[in-house]
């Protein structure tokens, strides 16, 4: 188990798809492939602003050892997501 603002939750990894959830609910995941691609990307609306988009963007780029882009089209949030990263690059 992880802990994140006091909020525990474990990580599953499966076919390219990681998933953060605790007992009663997915907290978030992404689904990408092996160029680093980043198909979909969701984090429970309850669980935001708390590094999770950023740690499942982290293991995608660990997992695959490439840079990270998130695949067209993006949502307004996908471009506001897409920002913050570009400043952690």
């Amino acid at each position: 188990m992880i802990n994140i603002d006091n909020s525990n939750y474990e990580l599953v990894e499966s076919d390219e798809v990681f998933t953060f959830k605790n007992e009663n609910t997915t907290l978030g995941f992404v689904r990408f492939n092996d160029k680093g691609e980043v198909e979909y990307i969701f984090v429970n609306p309850f669980f935001r602003k708390q590094g999770l988009a950023k740690k499942l963007l982290n293991l995608v780029k660990e997992k695959t050892g490439k840079k990270i882009t998130l695949q067209e089209p993006i949502s307004p949030l996908g471009h506001k997501l897409l920002n913050s990263v570009n400043k952690w690059k």
